[in-house]
């Protein structure tokens, strides 16, 4: 995967520190360590019975339409397992919130604000604001859960990455409209990004999926987050005579860019990477053009599909503890996130150490957790051998269903998706 100078730029201040693969005793944070075979010891965020967690998320603003879903699913996830009694069966777990507002600065003093207080965080929203802490994810030897899909965080030790990354999601996405979407590689094929490390991941996908594919990316816009009037880049897509168009966004622009292609009349067979939809929109004046023109690349099923086993137990548990909880696949992110988290940490509870050394070492012996279909299963243990999955599920907007979306195709990988390789980020 070719690196760009924007990567090279963030990562270069990434601390060197290795990861420290103590098997006993306390971190730095200091407290008494556990022993192999004995209880863990009390440590930064873990008291003895209580095991805190991180959620670093934006609570307010236009991103809150992912980061309250999402943290709601953390929740529900760790309410049902405490009311098992907790990790491991005996130490509940409770959340300790911090809103982000989507923004790297904020992230990072949430999450200097945060860390002497947790053992780990159960999610950090975004890749920008991931890229701003993993540096200090490194240097404290913390853990964390990115609630973002790129391609880089399979290979960071301190990160606890679910699902299939952006990359696959793109390349799975070229895969469809090539042999089942009406195209071919002498087709119009366009992409119009978010001009941030978000917005590159999927074009990164694209770009892998042109050379495995035989076709060329006629022309990409970029645009900034927030950004009012979209008639400039839907014009100059209009302009290449697009027939297709790849598209990093998030809900609110998104709506304002179908929005724009909607009375501009410009109809191009749309894929949307998976952040660019939320439910509102399969309600929103838009819905009928997304309807006829859009597909949303994503993993999992709709919501109430008790054909695959995970969705019956989560809308169960759903229906206990957050009977308000409307459908929301970010919701079911969230709820992932917090089961692969409680994975880890009964990993370390086995090894009797809750300390950040103790984490990093469970982290190293994890093997592969299952979300029952949710996402894809996922192959963790050493970073530099972790198999993230390489499936996709694609869905039509169509307003009747819960969250908008119905399943168009489920769990397909493509074999251009099994040639993507997973690379640590340049330091």
């Amino acid at each position: 995967m070719v690196r760009t100078k924007r990567w090279k730029i963030t990562t270069a201040l990434a601390a060197t520190a290795l990861l420290a693969a103590a098997c006993g005793g306390a971190g730095e944070e200091g407290g008494s360590g556990g022993g192999q075979a004995g209880e863990p010891g009390t440590t930064a965020g873990f008291d003895g019975t209580t095991i805190k967690l991180g959620v670093l998320s934006p609570l307010s603003g236009p991103i809150a339409v992912i980061g309250q879903p999402l943290t709601a699913g953390n929740k529900v996830w760790f309410d049902h397992l405490n009311s098992q009694g907790g990790v491991a069966g005996k130490y509940k777990v409770e959340l300790v919130q911090e809103d982000t507002l989507y923004k790297p600065d904020v992230t990072v003093q949430q999450y200097n604000k945060t860390k002497g207080d947790v053992v780990a965080f159960t999610q950090i929203l975004g890749t920008a604001p991931t890229l701003a802490v993993l540096p200090l994810l490194e240097s404290d030897k913390m853990i964390a859960a990115p609630a973002s899909l790129d391609a880089i965080w399979v290979r960071e030790d301190n990160l606890l990455p679910i699902g299939a990354p952006y990359q696959i999601q793109s390349i799975n996405a070229m895969e469809h409209y090539l042999n089942e979407g009406g195209g071919s590689p002498d087709s119009k094929i366009c992409t119009m990004v978010q001009d941030d490390v978000y917005g590159e991941a999927g074009q990164q996908g694209i770009e892998f999926a042109a050379q495995e594919y035989g076709f060329t990316v006629a022309n990409t816009q970029r645009f900034k987050v927030g950004t009012e009037n979209y008639a400039g880049q839907i014009g100059a897509l209009a302009g290449a005579g697009c027939e297709m168009v790849f598209l990093t966004a998030t809900p609110t622009d998104a709506g304002k860019i179908w929005g724009t292609a909607a009375q501009a009349q410009f109809a191009p067979r749309w894929y949307g990477q998976s952040p660019s939809f939320v439910g509102a929109l399969a309600k929103s004046a838009v819905a009928p053009y997304m309807q006829q023109y859009v597909t949303i690349v994503a993993e999992g099923t709709e919501w109430g599909d008790e054909s695959v086993p995970g969705m019956k137990d989560m809308i169960d548990r759903v229906e206990q503890y957050a009977p308000e909880q409307q459908p929301d696949y970010y919701f079911a992110f969230g709820y992932n996130q917090a089961r692969a988290m409680t994975a880890l940490l009964e990993k370390a509870v086995e090894r009797g150490d809750l300390s950040r050394d103790g984490l990093l070492q469970a982290s190293q012996e994890l093997g592969t957790v299952s979300f029952d279909g949710l996402t894809g299963d996922y192959e963790y243990g050493p970073a530099d051998t972790r198999n993230p999955p390489r499936s996709t599920t694609l869905y039509s907007v169509d307003p009747g269903k819960p969250f908008g979306l119905a399943t168009l195709k489920y769990d397909f990988s493509s074999e251009a998706a099994g040639k993507f390789e997973f690379k640590k980020s340049d330091t």
